[in-house]
């Protein structure tokens, strides 16, 4: 069945919270946006360094004119891109920042457009891109310095000391390196934010199978003993109003005790921090069980064998559900009047005999195929295992077999 639809704030209403859908609607959504405040700084950084860098670079470069400030605010305009391009606006920043420096314009802060360019390239996973538009630019940036710088401005210039070359080669694989290494974060936060919303998603659907299965345990065994009693209080209402009213009195007992039970359930959805109103069920209110089967007519001997001792919470409950479900299906759908309760305690381990002589009466004494999962799920959760099947003379068993550690003994 599909789960309802939520509608997120700041999300379209087609998608999940936290589902796959969404997450990729928020990476589009962060690509689509343009970095308005980062790219003001860098242009307002760059014309202001460079104006202050060309005063004293005056003689040996050419003067800041209106091409040169066009040029020097063409990266900062490229990097408002950088988002949905990043692969494409590198190359453009490291294009644009060549040509400035070709038409023998000041040295300045104008390598930081091409550095923003080169971490968000990276950061988006365009690697190929950053290292090609890097030592693209780098290798222009070698050919004019050293063989094209007497047919480019500035006029009367010199090649180039190497080992200037060499040093902005070792500054560009640094950047290059610290941006490899901030992917490098980032895919990790990343991974351990899926991990942890996986994690989370696990737990919630755990809690949601918890809360179904102790639901459907309480419920199935109530309504059916309210089942059997309204048959009886509607066959004996004229003939015997005195039945029929016990009927009804086992009737009002057996739906507050459910309901009971329901409240006490669904408080595993309350606010952290509140105690639960009442203990959860173990097999110490196995007498109950055995009265309010009495009530729908089915006899049911309890044996206890080796020395009882105290029994871990989630054992106890587990317990309690296991032979619960066992005793309902056998109202529902065994013909049998009679059922037996052998409760086995032995050192570290706890075992668990329901079974009766009566042949089923239109569907499988087992039950229905939930019952049967849920006691097979709760054994599984304590590393047990359930064994439920027909008797080879007729009736039906389940054995429940849970590692169980004792807490104490009475």
């Amino acid at each position: 069945m599909e789960e309802p639809r939520t509608r997120t704030c700041g999300g379209p209403p087609w998608v999940r919270p936290g589902g796959p859908p969404l997450r990729l609607w928020e990476e589009r959504r962060a690509a689509a946006r343009v970095p308005w405040p980062s790219t003001l700084l860098v242009a307002v950084f760059v014309l202001v360094g460079t104006g202050f860098a060309a005063r004293g670079q005056a003689g040996a470069r050419e003067s800041l004119d209106t091409l040169g400030r066009v040029l020097l605010l063409l990266g900062p305009a490229l990097l408002l891109l950088r988002n949905r391009w990043p692969g494409a606006v590198v190359v453009g920043t490291a294009v644009s920042t060549t040509v400035y420096l070709a038409a023998g314009y000041p040295y300045g802060p104008v390598f930081l457009v091409l550095v923003v360019a080169t971490f968000s390239a990276v950061a988006a996973g365009h690697r190929r891109a950053a290292w090609w538009a890097v030592g693209g630019f780098w290798a222009a940036h070698v050919l004019v310095a050293h063989w094209l710088y007497a047919r480019l401005p500035p006029k009367g210039d010199a090649a180039a000391p190497w080992g200037q070359d060499l040093a902005a080669a070792a500054c560009f694989v640094a950047v290059l390196a610290l941006a490899e290494l901030a992917r490098v974060r980032r895919q990790e936060w990343a991974r351990a934010q899926a991990e942890r919303a996986a994690a989370a998603e696990r737990r919630a659907a755990e809690e949601r199978l918890r809360i179904a299965r102790e639901l459907h345990d309480v419920l199935a065994h109530s309504i059916s003993v309210i089942n059997v009693q309204a048959g009886v209080g509607l066959a004996l209402l004229d003939d015997d109003p005195e039945q029929a009213r016990t009927a009804l009195t086992t009737i009002k007992a057996a739906s507050k005790e459910a309901l009971g039970e329901v409240r006490q359930v669904l408080a595993g959805l309350r606010a952290p921090g509140d105690a639960p109103r009442a203990p959860a069920p173990g097999l110490d209110r196995v007498p109950d069980l055995v009265e309010q089967a009495a009530s729908a007519g089915l006899d049911v001997t309890v044996t206890t064998a080796g020395t009882p001792f105290a029994l871990p919470p989630g054992t106890d409950l587990a317990a309690f559900r296991i032979v619960q479900e066992a005793l309902t299906n056998v109202v529902r759908h065994s013909g049998s009047r009679t059922a037996r309760v052998r409760i086995s305690y032995a050192p570290g381990r706890l075992a668990l005999r329901i079974d009766d002589d009566g042949s089923a009466t239109g569907s499988e004494a087992g039950g229905s195929g939930n019952g049967l999962a849920g006691m097979r799920e709760r054994a599984a959760a304590l590393g047990g295992t359930i064994e439920a099947g027909p008797l080879e003379g007729g009736g039906f068993a389940v054995r429940a077999d849970l590692p169980v550690q004792p807490r104490e003994t009475p």
